[in-house]
């Protein structure tokens, strides 16, 4: 036997002996990865790259909620791979997104935090977004509101008024992100969420809570007892 075929037999038998621990639920996080690396590179030795990644990010998470850009910059990783790993978080985001159009935000906040925090990690500009709920508190839209800079995006309260009237909205969830790690809400984020808050108050719509996803962490302004 060639010695490169005896190389493709180790790695297919090391591949199914994956499959099994994972059909066995017995694998350990770096070996997902592997499993996952290896549907996308399927001729080579995905371990080191596995365990590379795992020690430049930290994690599961990180990786798959890292920009693609940074996960493009690490060696042995392509464009294709790259797409796969993030296509990865798209559909964990818009599972939780599915939930939140048919659940009662207000009886299962859980889904709408880890919803937000997919939905904001690994950015590397502030977004607002909209979340526009119903007189049931289901979701009826997320709009991308503004894409801004590092550190500032704007928002037009005036355009959140008119788009909750188009959906006859109820209520709505403010969202946006620090790519800081670990910065709480601004005083203008405070002072924004207050106009917004007063504008909308005149047709009867509520602000539910204004969510902010920073290193991590989801902080919530009503949580905080920062919405007067």
């Amino acid at each position: 036997m060639k010695p490169e075929e005896k190389d493709l037999n180790f790695h297919e038998g090391h591949r199914e002996r994956l499959r099994q621990k994972f059909l066995a639920d017995k694998l350990a996080d770096y070996e997902l990865l592997e499993l996952l690396l290896s549907f996308v590179i399927p001729r080579r030795d995905v371990r080191p790259l596995a365990r590379g990644l795992m020690k430049q990010f930290g994690g599961l998470y990180q990786i798959i909620t890292a920009p693609i850009e940074s996960l493009i910059e690490f060696k042995g990783i392509g464009q294709n791979t790259a797409i796969f790993i993030k296509a990865i978080h798209k559909i964990m985001v818009a599972g939780y997104k599915s939930n939140l159009d048919n659940v009662t935000i207000f009886h299962n906040e859980k889904i709408l935090t880890n919803y937000c925090l997919l939905l904001m990690s690994g950015k590397t500009k502030e977004e607002i977004h909209i979340l526009y709920l119903d007189g049931y508190m289901r979701l009826l839209a997320d709009d991308l509101h503004s894409m801004g800079t590092v550190d500032w995006a704007a928002a037009y309260p005036r355009e959140i008024l008119k788009r909750a009237l188009e959906l006859n909205a109820k209520s709505i969830v403010i969202l946006h992100n620090h790519p800081t790690p670990n910065t709480s809400f601004s005083t203008e984020d405070i002072d924004l969420t207050e106009r917004i808050k007063s504008l909308l108050a005149t047709v009867d719509i509520e602000i539910h809570d204004h969510y902010l996803v920073s290193g991590g962490i989801v902080y919530s302004a009503r949580n905080m007892f920062l919405l007067k």
